[in-house]
């Protein structure tokens, strides 16, 4: 890719890949059970449409467009029509209850909001009384379309309505107007932090960000105009968002929407895709998967597997080039055998790179997916560093690292071990938050909130420096380590720590309700529901002897002394976890107080 299209923003790129390769694969849809292309000449003239439609609409100059629907090619054409007519994006989480959506789309002044179907826009409708700047909600689902006409009248239409809109404007010159003068400095879009300790931030991703992100994660993975990805994490994260939109533009390479969230792992299997992003909790579940699917194929199969695991795992930290003859024998062997039939289960067969980011995870779930052949490397990034800035590279793995600053980073640490970085990729601000800004951007600097520490030459990430807690001993703790840990085993789903000022480490333990059941129903333990389950003193066996085989990797202060079972799952609506799934520890210390102090009576 030629330097001179990272001076290009957005959607002038997008203008530019329709005029270069119009009529090569751009995205595919998958809509009932047929996957339809979408190439670059029509993703162009679709999102021009939407554009327009947008504008007849009634949406003002550099006015905010939301959108609350899960992934899909409406989303895509959203974004990048908003931008044609130099409107700026929003995205809302679809799992998001009505008043944090309402929350978002008030704090954000969106003036029109794309909604997936009747259950999202009757959320907002809901809200309408605390959203005075929003004119029009647009459905993109025809189920249900009627009734919320019937609602609001004046203010719902169907999304193929507004872009027949557009189309029906034969005259451009808005958007010539607007990509003639559409600047890097100018905001791409606005994405809503997790709000994991408070209020949700909007912060101001420019055309620049993005432009100076693309060619560092394009440059660290190897991705190529041939490389392919599935989008199914949420596009209002930044994660999705880099994969999705920011690097196939420049890259100019295919993007698939699957069917649904709930057919991830079925359009795994038919894209195969060469590029996949997986949170650590993705990961978790599908190596929760294969153990369950190897407990149940039998003794010689279980059998084959776990020597495969104990003959590869010695050099699962190199890439398959890097390996002795010896190696390479060694792993043909149990490829054959066994891990390519694991590859094609998890539809991984073909990923020349595959990510884990957005949160910790612990190293032997990275170690086990790469001893099976998946290329998995470590990446970190955050909404306000446009995505991600560091990554393992992937001919040098240190396991329990997130690799080196990516092309275009600079780093540094603070005395306290606070990563901080530099570069085009930070952010521009929060929106309407200038304290907020003031205190994450000092002298250009990005303030990560992140302590890391040097490993052969890689960064570890420790934990976040607010989250870092003190026993009583006056002993420093760092959660995540001893979380990721136990999140190791496939019985445990959440570990949340509680050790700040006690005089020992106590844990709230949820189960991975799929992996128990199965282990007691092989043991003809008996249960009804997720409760019952939990209480069984076989289950609490179970855990125990899980958290003592974490305890023996870790330090003896970190060890976990006494534990209580969840008897139900961390939920959002109850917020206990974000819309990302990450732990409110504040709002899980409050709910679950009484349980907390009887482990230490």
């Amino acid at each position: 890719m030629n330097d001179i299209s990272y001076q290009l923003t957005l959607p002038q790129m997008l203008r530019e890949q329709a005029a270069v390769r119009p009529d090569q694969v751009a995205i595919r849809q998958k809509e009932h059970g047929i996957w339809k292309p979408v190439r670059w000449g029509s993703y162009f003239q679709r999102a021009r449409h939407v554009g327009l439609g947008l504008r007849a609409a009634g949406l003002s100059d550099g006015a905010h467009v939301g959108v609350l629907s899960e992934n899909r090619v409406e989303w895509a054409l959203t974004q990048l029509g908003a931008g044609l007519v130099g409107g700026i994006t929003v995205g809302v989480y679809p799992t998001s209850p009505s008043n944090e959506i309402a929350y978002v789309l008030a704090h954000a002044d969106v003036e029109i909001v794309i909604c997936e179907d009747q259950e999202q826009s009757d959320k907002v409708l809901d809200a309408l009384a605390q959203l005075p700047r929003l004119k029009k909600i647009v459905m993109l689902e025809k189920k249900g379309l009627l009734e919320t006409v019937a609602r609001a009248p004046d203010m719902v239409l169907g999304f193929e309505a507004l872009e027949a809109l557009g189309a029906a404007l034969r005259d451009g010159s808005h958007i010539e107007s607007v990509m003639a003068r559409q600047a890097l400095a100018d905001t791409a879009l606005i994405i809503y932090t997790s709000g994991s300790t408070g209020k949700p931030k909007g912060a101001m991703i420019s055309y620049g960000n993005i432009a100076a992100m693309a060619p560092g994660v394009i440059e660290r993975l190897g991705l190529t105009p041939q490389t392919s990805h599935l989008s199914y994490l949420p596009l209002c994260h930044v994660a999705e968002q880099m994969l999705t939109a920011f690097v196939p533009v420049y890259l100019g390479s295919r993007v698939d929407f699957g069917e649904s969230i709930r057919t991830v792992q079925e359009d795994l299997r038919e894209v195969a895709p060469t590029m996949f992003l997986g949170v650590p909790r993705i990961w978790e579940k599908l190596h929760s998967a294969i153990s369950i699917k190897m407990h149940e194929s039998g003794g010689l199969r279980q059998q084959i597997f776990q020597a495969g695991l104990r003959a590869c795992a010695p050099f699962a930290h190199k890439a398959a080039h890097q390996r002795s003859s010896g190696e390479k024998l060694v792993f043909a062997f149990y490829y054959v055998l066994i891990f390519r039939a694991l590859q094609n289960f998890i539809g991984l067969r073909k990923a020349r790179v595959a990510l884990t980011g957005a949160a910790p995870i612990s190293p032997a779930i990275v170690q086990f997916f790469r001893t099976l052949g998946i290329p998995l490397i470590e990446v970190y990034g955050m909404t306000e560093s446009s995505g991600m800035v560091l990554g393992q590279q992937l001919e040098h793995v240190v396991f329990g690292t997130v690799g080196v600053p990516t092309q275009g980073v600079e780093h540094r640490l603070s005395p306290q071990g606070e990563l901080q970085i530099r570069g085009g990729v930070v952010f521009k601000g929060y929106y309407k938050n200038p304290e907020a800004t003031a205190s994450s951007i000092v002298d250009g600097w990005l303030h990560t909130g992140d302590v890391v520490q040097e490993r052969e030459g890689a960064l570890r990430v420790i934990d976040r420096l607010k989250d870092i807690m003190i026993t009583a001993g006056g002993k420093n703790l760092t959660p995540s380590e001893i979380e990721n840990t136990m999140k190791g085993s496939r019985f445990i789903k959440e570990c949340v720590i509680v050790a700040d000022a006690r005089k020992f480490v106590g844990a709230l333990i949820q189960i991975d309700y799929d992996a128990v059941a199965q282990w007691a129903e092989s043991r003809k333990v008996v249960f009804t529901h997720f409760r019952s389950l939990v209480e069984s003193a076989e289950v609490r066996e179970l855990v125990q002897a899980e958290l003592d085989q974490g305890n023996a990797t870790l330090a003896e202060v970190s060890r976990i002394r006494r534990f209580h079972l969840l008897t139900r799952e961390l939920d959002h609506d109850d917020g206990e976890v974000t819309a990302t799934m990450k732990v409110r520890r504040a709002s899980i210390y409050k709910t679950y107080s009484a349980e907390i102090e009887a482990l230490y009576r």
